[in-house]
């Protein structure tokens, strides 16, 4: 890929992977299982190609509402991956950050993450944000309760430091697949600035090149932040 600019810092939200399963006539487990192998593929070429930061959501706070059965295989791959196949996110070289509300995991998945953690806390190279139930208005109030408690106002960093993603600069651009065009509840207040891409592609199926794809497209955009620019301000 030809050299361009590239955002900081990517969000991914993985849609798709039951879909993709069911439409082959295999079980959901199936589709969640492709996805995980997908994620680490297209992380780790973000990562190769110069991406900083990367935020994927594994398993938002809704999800939690799903059948018991899928929500078990979904605790499984966060087994295996974790903890018997971590050599899988060491490979990426970057630093692991697992966000959301860990207390409602089975207790060793906890012990597997917070591990994961602690053993990559010193790379700086670049870092990668899994969101595991994660719900954005959620860490929105929570935040609020937060400087309530503190007793102070807040102002827009002062606020940015009691999210989950505090010190992280907000995303750059967000990929959602799966045929959907909304946000479902990720990043909310850190997406107020963000470039949106949409793909029709299941995840399992959304390759490098279609990566590449959003990236150029990314990088074809004028960002303003309400503001205006060149010959806009004439």
């Amino acid at each position: 890929m030809k050299e361009i600019k590239l955002p900081v810092h990517l969000a991914l939200i993985m849609d798709g992977n039951g879909r993709w399963a069911t439409r082959r006539l295999r079980p959901r487990a199936f589709g969640h299982r492709a996805g995980v192998q997908n994620m680490f593929r297209i992380c780790g070429h973000a990562f190769h190609l110069g991406v900083q930061i990367v935020t994927v959501f594994a398993l938002s706070a809704e999800n939690l509402t799903r059948p018991q059965e899928e929500l078990d295989e979904l605790y499984g791959l966060f087994r295996t991956f974790f903890d018997k196949k971590k050599d899988k996110l060491l490979e990426l070289g970057a630093r692991i950050n697992v966000i959301g509300d860990l207390s409602a995991l089975p207790a060793d998945v906890q012990v597997s993450m917070r591990a994961l953690m602690e053993e990559t806390a010193q790379r700086t190279a670049s870092l990668l944000n899994i969101c595991v139930n994660y719900g954005a208005r959620q860490d929105v109030l929570q935040a609020v309760n937060r400087a309530v408690a503190l007793g102070r106002f807040v102002d827009d960093a002062s606020f940015h430091a009691l999210l989950l993603t505090a010190g992280v600069p907000d995303p750059d651009l967000i990929i959602r697949t799966g045929n959907e065009m909304r946000l479902s509840n990720f990043l909310l207040y850190q997406a107020a600035y963000a470039e949106l891409y949409f793909s029709p592609k299941m995840w399992p199926e959304f390759s490098r090149r279609d990566l590449e794809k959003a990236l150029v497209n990314y990088a074809s955009r004028s960002r303003r932040f309400g503001g205006l620019r060149g010959k806009e301000q004439a």
